[in-house]
């Protein structure tokens, strides 16, 4: 058995199933578990601090998770930063086979910082024979910590930053991750694809150039996002989306898309398109493109464009509102990323690039 702790949509479920595996899912919103289980994938719903991990004691061979980041999390107000300290020692204290989390709960300023923690009650408890997590590049710092205190154990492990660009995913999401094995010896993912495409010889086996937002979206090319919309007042940036684009946040509600139009300058930036786009989050419902031969309409990217970003299924059966779906959406793992990652940690080959993004 694979158990996923915080499954939302199913971006590593997807990703098992390049592999030929299955697992469970753990979640607690009703939107993304309707999703998980119209796609086929067994679901349990609920909060995940307080489900038992007897259910599955002596069954489970990997443990998979993405947990809340809200302690380390650069958006909004940042509020739960102070939480961090209380973070590591739960995990601590769980892997020294101390539950203070009630006592450490009632100090936090966010609530959700704790469950970060929670990953660990499940490895001390089941001890998997193998371990992939994944969340924002700044949780590192508490991957490492996780990482010694399995090595402590006898798991090999691996714990750093991957792209997902550099596994043909059409997005330049970085995040940290956490790879361990109790049965072999683990080590990141070999990258598939590079900014620039790289032959094969002396010093590797080649890769593919990054698979570009146009390329993945059958956009013409020559298309620019403008960060401010037709705001006049300054800031903002622009990229081509020619390649990747950029992280897509609430501020992307004033996005507009220009043909032919390239704008750089004073507060702003210019990035190809030609390249992966940048990290899908959940607003990316609020993208708005718009054509320069229509400047007074306004095209919005759909639920199928952004999820073929993260490289979900097109099929896949998103739930909820549309709001809820492209939240799903910007928080789930790239599947074709998950793919890659759970082969280095089980030995599988790794999954061939989707003939959509096949060059």
């Amino acid at each position: 058995m694979i158990v996923d702790l915080f499954s939302g949509p199913r971006g590593w479920s997807e990703g098992l199933r390049m592999l030929g595996l299955t697992d469970i899912g753990l979640e607690l919103d009703t939107a993304a578990c309707r999703t998980a289980v119209a796609a086929g994938h067994p679901t349990i719903q609920c909060d995940i601090a307080t489900y038992p991990t007897a259910p599955v004691a002596g069954r489970i061979t990997g443990l998979i998770a993405s947990p809340p980041c809200q302690a380390w999390s650069r958006a909004g107000k940042r509020g739960g930063l102070a939480d961090q300290p209380l973070v590591h020692q739960a995990v601590h204290d769980l892997a020294h086979g101390r539950d203070t989390r009630a006592q450490l709960l009632a100090r936090c300023r966010d609530p959700r910082s704790l469950l970060a923690a929670e990953p660990m009650r499940w490895l001390t408890d089941l001890q998997p024979e193998w371990v992939c997590m994944e969340e924002v590049v700044d949780v590192l710092p508490l991957w490492q910590q996780y990482a010694g205190i399995l090595r402590g154990r006898g798991y090999s492990v691996w714990a750093g930053v991957l792209n997902a660009a550099d596994y043909g995913v059409p997005q330049t999401r970085r995040r940290a991750i956490l790879i361990a094995s109790r049965t072999r010896a683990v080590t990141a993912p070999g990258p598939t694809h590079s900014e620039q495409a790289m032959t094969p010889g002396l010093f590797g086996p080649g890769r593919a150039r990054w698979v570009s937002m146009a390329e993945a979206l059958g956009w013409p090319d020559g298309q620019t996002v403008v960060t401010r919309g037709e705001r006049r007042t300054p800031g903002g940036n622009a990229f081509l989306a020619d390649g990747p684009s950029w992280a897509l946040t609430e501020k992307t509600r004033s996005w507009v898309l220009r043909s032919g139009q390239s704008v750089a300058g004073e507060g702003r930036a210019e990035r190809r398109a030609d390249q992966p786009a940048v990290t899908m989050t959940s607003r990316a419902d609020l993208c708005a493109w718009v054509p320069s031969d229509q400047p007074a309409d306004t095209v919005r990217i759909t639920v199928a464009e952004a999820a073929a970003l993260q490289t979900f299924p097109v099929d896949h059966p998103w739930q909820g509102t549309r709001t809820k779906q492209f939240e799903q959406i910007g928080n789930a793992v790239p599947p074709l990323l998950a793919a890659h990652i759970v082969a280095a940690a089980t030995g599988l080959p790794a999954p061939a690039l989707p003939k959509e993004f096949a060059r």
